[in-house]
């Protein structure tokens, strides 16, 4: 279990403060998020506050078409984004520092409410789970938190949240993608893929192959490829944010470099 909870609270007042300190043209950069500027980012951080309001309300909206795959979800959820994104062009960017300070609190009320044991209302399919438990969910949560936060202040080229005891949990939690990314990677039993992302808030991951599945191991036994990156580069590499180009310049694979390749697709966002 990976514990995020505790960082909730700190994490909403950094963003708190630093959304009151931009002057009005920062609200105007455009950011890794595509076609988002900060004030759109903003926007979407408010909505997911909104939506975990409500679901702790027992309010759940409209109710979705059919969902039939992973695409199908992931074609709503952007829809849903888009709707709001769209919406929130028209509020002022105080009105949405204002908002996000009223949704605050009864967000993390309702994360803290949690049996975090217990199954999720909502799996965390970009992990390959049918059903996960309330403490991933809560995880998948802070890592949106995150790295919505982080979006905005690469944008304004402000750090604050890039050290370990913000990024670690963050990028622990992405990484558990890891053995649903190579369901489809063959290799001798035995096999090991090393993952070291470098630097104080980093670390080494380790997946092995046993009986047709990718799993966490501690130790390598027999490693076959090795992969190398810094924290700026995977945060950004598991949110879509970079490009095939950047990504090749960006990350190192040595030994085995086909067992690499499902690492650099790997995307560990609903999107």
């Amino acid at each position: 279990m990976i514990a995020t909870l505790h960082l909730f609270e700190p994490l909403e007042k950094k963003l708190i403060d630093l959304l009151k300190s931009l002057p009005t043209a920062d609200w105007q950069r455009h950011t890794v998020a595509k076609m988002w500027t900060v004030k759109d980012v903003v926007a979407h951080l408010l909505d997911t506050s909104v939506r975990t309001v409500a679901m702790a309300q027992h309010h759940t909206g409209d109710t979705p078409d059919a969902i039939h795959s992973y695409q199908d979800l992931v074609n709503y959820l952007n829809q849903l984004n888009a709707d709001w994104i769209k919406a929130m062009r028209r509020v002022s960017p105080q009105t949405l520092i204002d908002f996000l300070q009223l949704t605050q609190k009864p967000m993390i009320d309702y994360y803290h409410s949690l049996d975090l044991q217990a199954p999720a209302i909502f799996p965390v399919a970009w992990a390959g789970e049918n059903e996960s438990k309330n403490w991933f969910h809560v995880a998948r949560e802070y890592t949106e938190r995150w790295h919505h936060q982080q979006q905005i202040r690469d944008a304004v080229k402000q750090d604050g949240i890039m050290t370990r005891e913000y990024f670690y949990p963050m990028i622990a939690t992405l990484l558990h993608a890891l053995p649903h990314n190579y369901q489809t990677t063959n290799a001798p039993d035995g096999t090991c893929i090393s993952i070291t992302i470098t630097g104080a808030a980093g670390g080494t991951w380790i997946i092995q192959h046993q009986k047709n599945k990718w799993h966490f191991v501690n130790t390598i036994q027999n490693n076959a490829t090795t992969i190398s990156l810094d924290a700026d580069t995977a945060w950004k590499l598991f949110t879509k944010a970079l490009s095939t180009e950047e990504t090749d310049k960006r990350v190192q694979v040595s030994g085995n470099k086909e067992l690499g390749v499902p690492f650099l697709k790997m995307v560990a966002v609903m999107g």
